[in-house]
Formats: C-alpha cells, structure tokens, sequence
C-alpha cells in the first residue's frame, strides 16, 4: 500500500511517499480502507518534534475517514463495510491517516452516517472533539451537548474562520446557545456567519468589546479562545460573572499576563484545554456527542458551511502540511484512496 512517512524530524520536505505491508488488525482493532485524510496544525507541529518514541518512522496525521474492511479478534464482524470517522489515529502510534490502510482501536473509529460525505469524517476529531471540550467545561455544565443543551447561554467563539471556531459554533448553534464571534476581516466574516454565528464582530474594524457588550450586556458565559495572550483583555471585558475562558491554542504569543483582580472579582475561570489528554470520560461524551450532531445533520463542512475545503493528492501531503501551516482558511484534505 501507499503510505506517507517520516522518520526525522524537519519541514514539509522530510514527508516521503513509500510502500509498505498491509497491516492487519490486532486484538480490538479494526482496519479502515483511508478514503481522506485531514490536515491538522498539531500535524505539522508534532513532525517537526520526530517521531513517536521508539518508531523507526512514522505516519502523519490524527484524522481521517473510510471503511472498515477488516476486524481483529474480539471485534463484532458486523463492524465489516461500516463508514466511519478516525480520531487521534497518530497519537502516541507510529501510524497516522496519511496511507491507503490504518489499523486503530475500534473506539477510534466512529460510524459515519451514510448521507455524512468522507469529507466531513476527515474534519471532524482534533477539531469538533476540541470545540465539544471547550463548550462543557463550564461551572454547572453542561457536561454533555445535545440540543437545548445550552438553552439561555451565549457563547463568544474567538476566531470563527478557523476549523476549532466553526466547529464550536456550528456545536453551539446545535445546542441552543447563542453565538457570538470575532473575524479579523470581511472574507472570515462571510465564513463564520455561514457556520451560523448569530452575530459576527470585525475586530479590526470595530471596538470589539463595546460591540460585544452591546449584544451581550450581561456578559458571555463561554469564550471558547484560540488567543489567550493576544484577547485576555477583551476576554475579562465582555465574560459574565463566573464565565469560562477555555484555550485550546496560543496564537500570538505563549506567555500569558492579566491583572488577577479582573479575573478574580468575577469569578472568572481560565480552563486550558489540550485534546489528547482530556479525560477519558470526557473524551467518550464528546465522541458520542459529535457523532449525534453528525447525524442531526448540524455538522457540515465546504463553502456553504463556513469551511472552505482544500484538497491534495496523497503524493502531495508536504504541500497540505505546509497550507496548514501558512495558515490556510479553511480544512486542508488529503485524498487517499483513488476516486471511483
């Protein structure tokens, strides 16, 4: 089988397109024909980190979707031709999604409804699981999404373009909140309006906090921030009092400085969220919730959407790595299997 790998680490030039064995499944596992990969930054990042510990080489890429074609043993046979999603398929494994065949544990693939294309199981995992973490960590809940879930909460999502923010407003939006976002221009503003925000905030046309403030005059319950060192102040300016401000990212800077009374008054909570290490329970809600938003339907990706997609053949996985990286709009996919 074709498959893409590493085996130092580097830049997008260190990816190589080799053959390899199909791999069989173990116990517990299934193996899923790869029809897409998708392109995450924690992708790029952990290449230029190497390989995993004690891997001579290594596939890239945390997610993906496809069809399960072989089970291992302890596996129900009925799993045998399912549709299904991948998440963390590289985590702590030698074998990521960018090849024609995977082997993971079967919790980590995920039936994928058949009117869902391959194209939004390859974007949901790091995204929609991070934005599902982001969205229910809230003091009172909920711990889970559904809808109604969060009837009466309004939700800020900092940076509504990029794959966390439209998966966190399009879960939001699904789950009764009202949602608020802000866009660095008029281009992510079409997009984020198209994911569904109620209102969409330009912060380098408008003051953002009087803006918000305005809609919000209560103050957010939930910042879901993709910039905590760049937003902390508008952050304590528009959270309500016993907000969450929950980052999953550091764009903008690592180091993160606020006066503690602005925090402390209002009882404001600071909530790091790094998906990999959620807690396992955790992490099954959120797994079990976006596949029920999946099959609501209130999970889309492409223009229309708000999540422009961006498609290269698996020979080409640097160049997707690198679109990643330069921080491409949209979701960045790789098409593994041959069209049919």
């Amino acid at each position: 089988m074709k498959a893409i790998v590493y085996r130092d680490a580097g830049g997008p030039d260190v990816l190589t397109l080799t053959e390899r064995a199909v791999p069989d499944p173990g116990p517990g596992e299934v193996r899923v024909r790869v029809q897409v990969s998708g392109v995450n930054p924690t992708d790029w990042k952990m290449r230029t980190r190497g390989v995993t510990e004690g891997c001579s080489e290594q596939v890239p890429n945390q997610d993906g979707a496809g069809v399960v074609d072989a089970v291992g043993p302890g596996v129900d046979e009925a799993r045998l031709g399912e549709r299904v999603w991948m998440w963390e398929a590289a985590w702590q494994r030698a074998d990521g999604t960018a090849q024609e065949y995977v082997v993971l544990p079967e919790r980590q693939a995920v039936v994928l409804p058949d009117r869902a294309s391959f194209d939004l199981g390859a974007a949901l995992g790091i995204p929609a699981l991070t934005a599902h973490r982001a969205l229910t960590v809230a003091d009172g809940g909920p711990g889970r999404l559904a809808p109604g879930a969060l009837e009466g909460r309004t939700v800020l999502v900092a940076g509504g373009a990029g794959a966390v923010g439209n998966a966190a407003i399009q879960l939001a939006r699904w789950a009764g909140a009202r949602v608020i976002t802000t866009v660095s221009g008029p281009r992510k503003a079409e997009l984020a309006a198209a994911a569904g925000a109620h209102h969409v905030v330009n912060y380098r046309s408008d003051d953002a906090a009087v803006v918000i403030r305005g809609l919000a005059p209560q103050g957010v319950d939930i910042i879901v921030e993709v910039a905590p060192a760049v937003n902390s102040a508008l952050d304590h300016a528009v959270a309500a009092p016993n907000a969450v401000i929950a980052f999953y990212a550091a764009n903008g800077g690592l180091d993160l400085t606020f006066p503690i009374g602005e925090a402390m008054t209002p009882n404001l909570r600071w909530q790091g969220i790094l998906v990999y290490t959620v807690p396992e329970t955790a992490k099954d809600n959120a797994v079990a919730d976006v596949r029920a938003a999946v099959a609501d339907g209130a999970l889309r990706v492409g223009e229309d959407a708000g999540l422009p997609l961006h498609r290269f053949p698996l020979e080409r996985t640097g160049e997707a790595h690198a679109a990643v990286e330069n921080d491409t709009v949209g979701k960045v996919l790789i098409d593994v299997a041959p069209s049919s």
